[in-house]
């Protein structure tokens, strides 16, 4: 079904670009624009609701100001800058780049920055819930809300910093790597996909399988303590389980989040790490990427899915209500 022909046929140079039938090129290209418009839609409704409730006002009760809505907010920013990444991969659909290399090379390091920053930021959301349930007498100290913005600038900076040392031969060079006009791509050495496959993958993913495999053995025994002393316990240890649940609670939401991130971003790894010798055919690629940028767009769905307040703070965006005077103080849990 694909016939090729020039990206710029006035040059010889130039790369050849694969031509589909026009049903099929206009439902990709529909179904793609479609994921990136609800991802950055969706990921910028969570950063209203969270945000408009606690975080810009300081001199309101902070509902929503817990270290933990404060990863799923910088989550939410690396995911809706994922949204816009995903325009500039709709251009690649057909084999060709038409923006010239200094844009490619910008691109390049703008989705190795998103990308490294959410894989972080999901690093670190498994760390806070091994803290609240393996350790939460130490909780608070461990994870204050200052803490966990430092982090997160961390991340942005180490991202970044990884970002322009992979690039840095590209940076000096734009068009460094390309061996057509049109085409747009990175280093692909085998020291530069080993490194990319331990501190992308690798070492990310280990940390938060172990964390949540240890998460939840301490879930499944706190679980049933609760259930064999429930009948026994005072009023000030009901309160402690009560806030044990919702600790157990908030980790089996922040679990599906890892499992979704985890069903995205494996198969495209376990491709590329198999070199480019491997076959895939560009149809497969494509599905790759949209199966990895499509984490981006799922997060706010799981949020709606399992709490509450994103569910009421929606209805609050849609029907106007937060333009109203003195909404920031509407209770939201």
């Amino acid at each position: 079904m694909e016939e090729v022909e020039l990206c710029f046929p006035q040059l010889n140079t130039s790369c050849w670009k694969k031509t589909r039938p026009l049903s099929v090129s206009v439902i990709t290209y529909l179904v793609l624009s479609f994921i990136s418009l609800l991802t950055v839609t969706l990921n910028l409704l969570v950063l209203i609701s969270i945000s408009h409730f606690n975080i810009l006002l300081s001199h309101v009760s902070r509902q929503l100001h817990t270290p933990t809505n404060l990863l799923l907010l910088s989550l939410a920013v690396s995911d809706f800058f994922v949204g816009f990444d995903m325009l500039f991969q709709i251009l690649l659909i057909n084999g060709c780049w038409l923006l010239g290399d200094l844009m490619c090379t910008l691109y390049i390091v703008f989705d190795y920055v998103v990308t490294c920053t959410s894989i972080g930021i999901m690093v670190l959301i498994s760390i806070d819930r091994y803290v609240a349930i393996c350790d939460p007498l130490h909780y608070s100290t461990r994870f204050s809300p200052r803490r966990v913005q430092i982090c997160v600038s961390l991340c942005w900076v180490l991202s970044f910093s990884y970002a322009v040392i992979v690039m840095k031969d590209v940076l000096k060079q734009p068009g460094r790597y390309i061996s057509c006009v049109g085409e747009c791509v990175m280093p692909c050495d085998i020291i530069h996909q080993l490194t990319d496959f331990i501190f992308t993958f690798l070492i990310p993913i280990t940390v938060i399988i172990i964390l949540y495999m240890r998460v939840f053995v301490v879930a499944v025994s706190q679980a049933r303590a609760m259930r064999s002393h429930v009948a026994a316990v005072s009023h000030q240890r009901s309160v402690k389980v009560t806030v044990k649940k919702s600790e157990l609670k908030a980790a089996g939401t922040l679990g599906v989040v890892i499992v979704v991130f985890l069903i995205c971003i494996c198969p495209y790894f376990c491709v590329t790490v198999k070199g480019q010798d491997t076959f895939v055919s560009a149809s497969s690629v494509t599905f790759l990427l949209c199966l990895y940028d499509s984490n981006s767009c799922l997060n706010p769905l799981i949020y709606a899915l399992f709490y509450p307040w994103f569910r009421k703070s929606i209805k609050l965006i849609f029907t106007l209500q937060i333009l109203k005077p003195g909404s920031c103080e509407t209770n939201m849990l």
